[in-house]
């Protein structure tokens, strides 16, 4: 079993920045677990087919978390979107390659929404309209950005919503460094 649990409110700072205002109001506190069992076992779910994670180093100082002795400091800065935007279909297409499969062989399209624009920047990168990434606008709307249990929000909203079997997913969530990092599964019987 996978458990992310963030505690986002562990980084609200009594400075007035502009970094720590954007992250107390874009950030909220999260749990969500996954089970993750071997080949062999017999149920029913998603079959992972491939992991894939890429670091855009000129992001580096564009999203950032530091430990101090006030608690967490997070730099997040409006160039995010634009380094999505420049660099995410690329992302897309390597990870999607490792499987053999293209763009336009993706069902649900699990986006981790670390804000409107983010998912609009994805939107238009990969040429999809906003109602692929519904799952994901439905998570931050209902929740907010929880950080790493957002992905499995989605993911749950994508499995609520009962895909076929054989239809492929494609996840993408997005981390400090800029880090991208990706899986693709299948839904099984």
């Amino acid at each position: 079993m996978i458990v992310c649990t963030e505690l986002c409110t562990l980084h609200f700072q009594r400075e007035g920045t502009i970094d720590n205002i954007t992250s107390a109001m874009l950030f909220a506190d999260g749990s969500a677990a996954a089970l993750v069992t071997h080949d062999d076992f017999p149920v029913t779910g998603l079959r992972i087919e491939n992991f894939y994670s890429e670091v855009i180093p000129k992001g580096r100082k564009d999203m950032a978390w530091e430990l101090s002795s006030t608690g967490f400091l997070m730099t997040l800065s409006g160039y995010i979107p634009d380094l999505i935007e420049e660099d995410f279909e690329a992302v897309v297409e390597r990870s999607l390659k490792r499987t053999g499969k293209h763009k336009t062989e993706v069902t649900h399209w699990c986006i981790h929404p670390g804000g409107k624009r983010i998912l609009d920047t994805v939107s238009k990168s990969l040429q999809l309209d906003n109602a692929a990434l519904m799952h994901s606008y439905r998570v931050l709307e209902q929740f907010g950005n929880m950080s790493s249990p957002t992905i499995l929000f989605v993911l749950q909203q994508i499995l609520d919503s009962q895909p076929a079997a054989g239809e492929r997913v494609f996840a993408a969530a997005f981390g400090p460094g800029l880090t991208m990092e990706t899986f693709t599964a299948l839904k099984e019987a």
